[in-house]
């Protein structure tokens, strides 16, 4: 694609990031969890790490029913009605949330909240994607990651601000103290119910920005479809985009069934590669993390208020990272990223291993654990989704993104759900070896795979793949 055409970047980035708002309610609700849950856990007396796993890892059914969902509609209603569906289901789920008064009530509407996550994950990126000139397409999806950063932050600082509120909440209060206090009883609440706020915005703004082109196209819409690329480009630059697309369509008319393609010899390898990518992402072992930052803290000596703090700190430095991925992805490349990312993380996670281990705290857990926090969000956190919306043909890519985040959310749910009863039994020094021994194993694999795809077109790119 001519990088000499006039592009319009305003527009471009406008509705980018009224779709990356997605990403930000993403974040929020995936983070949110983690500072609420010294003050939820008490309250509805969760004792067993049965108990604890699910109350973390609920909302996570849903995403994995979300991703399913998008993978039988999203090419068949488009991109643009799902995400408004998907801002209606996070701003219940906030209230929802809010309001619990048992905990199944709490993790149905947990469930509701990840049928959005599950939506907006799967969509956001790929509409981004197939709104993006070719040459910035990874500058613009990173976009998306840098708004879940931001929800990350956010949902970390209002947690922080929230629990700061309790003045009568003693640093190192008992279980039955925090279950007492104000921040046991209604905090917590407080945590969940902000987000209806962005989520209620999102719901509105969506409704005022474009379908995406490519679906249009691949609908036979192509008056709707060059009014928006005449806005992003102009008419020479609509002509030439509606006509590689329209010929790669007319390819694919050809083919054999929609599922029976799914499984061919080339769209499978395309296909397990999404799978193993996504995976790799959440087993990378960031997630314990994310959603267990309070107990990574309490272990390294810190008390209640301390780690509030230090989770907030956590949500800065994502933030900072990302904003280096944004600068970058389109220069350094896909494939050097995430080398760079997996092999740095195993490395992190082998020494914070040992300081477990040898029974080093404080100030070292904390560097190391925001070192491997840079590593991630600078790499596997934003790179997993410019791939995923790039690698796929135009006629399967819902269907594709689907599986991959599927497999995605899959992979969050089982990490999730079991690390309390991973740690019980390994304890921290052996956990953190575990994920390193994966980022290991995930580095190798990296280099056989991979292919690089900056600077193609998506047209290109399937092309290349031969599908």
């Amino acid at each position: 694609m001519n990088r000499n055409i006039p592009y319009n970047l305003n527009y471009v980035r406008l509705i980018s990031i009224v779709a990356a708002i997605g990403g930000f309610l993403f974040g929020y609700d995936w983070v949110v969890v983690g500072g609420a849950k010294p003050f939820y856990e008490p309250y509805f007396g969760l004792e067993t790490p049965g108990q604890q796993g699910w109350g973390t890892s609920s909302a996570l059914v849903g995403c994995i029913l979300g991703a399913l969902a998008c993978m039988y509609m999203a090419d068949k209603f488009g991109r643009k009605r799902l995400l408004i569906l998907a801002g209606f289901l996070f701003a219940i789920s906030a209230i929802g949330t809010a309001m619990s008064s048992d905990f199944s009530a709490y993790n149905s509407y947990r469930i509701l909240g990840g049928l959005g996550i599950g939506i907006v994950l799967n969509l956001s990126p790929m509409y981004i994607a197939e709104m993006s000139p070719p040459h910035l397409r990874g500058k613009f999806v990173s976009l998306n990651q840098l708004m879940i950063m931001i929800g990350i932050l956010s949902a970390q600082l209002v947690n922080w601000q929230i629990s700061e509120m309790d003045t009568n909440l003693m640093p190192n209060a008992t279980e039955e103290m925090i279950r007492q206090s104000w921040s046991g009883q209604m905090g917590w609440r407080w945590m969940f119910g902000v987000e209806f706020i962005p989520a209620f915005l999102f719901f509105l703004l969506m409704w005022m920005i474009p379908e995406s082109v490519k679906w249009l196209l691949k609908k036979g819409e192509n008056e709707k479809a060059a009014e928006i690329l005449n806005k992003i480009g102009g008419e020479d630059y609509a002509r030439l985009e509606i006509a590689e697309v329209t010929a790669v369509l007319k390819s694919e008319t050809v083919k054999t069934s929609y599922w029976k393609e799914l499984t061919q010899s080339n769209m499978l390898k395309i296909l397990m590669l999404g799978i193993f990518l996504a995976i790799l992402q959440q087993w990378s072992g960031m997630n314990v993390v994310f959603y267990y930052a309070a107990d990574i803290f309490q272990a390294a000596g810190y008390d209640i208020k301390q780690m509030m703090l230090q989770i907030a700190v956590i949500g800065t430095v994502m933030v900072i990272s990302v904003i280096f991925t944004i600068y970058l992805v389109d220069s350094l490349g896909r494939k050097t990223l995430m080398l760079f990312g997996t092999g740095a993380l195993a490395v992190i996670y082998i020494i914070e291993g040992f300081c477990f281990y040898y029974g080093v705290s404080g100030i070292p857990i904390v560097v190391l654990t925001l070192l491997s926090v840079a590593v991630y969000s600078f790499t596997l956190a934003p790179l997993l989704w410019v791939i995923l919306s790039e690698i796929y043909p135009t006629h399967l890519r819902g269907a594709a993104m689907s599986i991959a985040a599927t497999a995605h959310w899959i992979g969050n749910f089982s990490l999730t759900f079991t690390f309390p009863t991973i740690k019980e039994n390994l304890g921290w020094p052996a956990n953190f070896w575990l994920y390193a021994g994966i980022c290991t194993i995930g580095f190798i694999i990296l280099i056989l795979i991979l292919p690089e795809t900056k600077g193609k077109s998506l047209e290109e790119i399937q092309q290349e793949f031969g599908v």
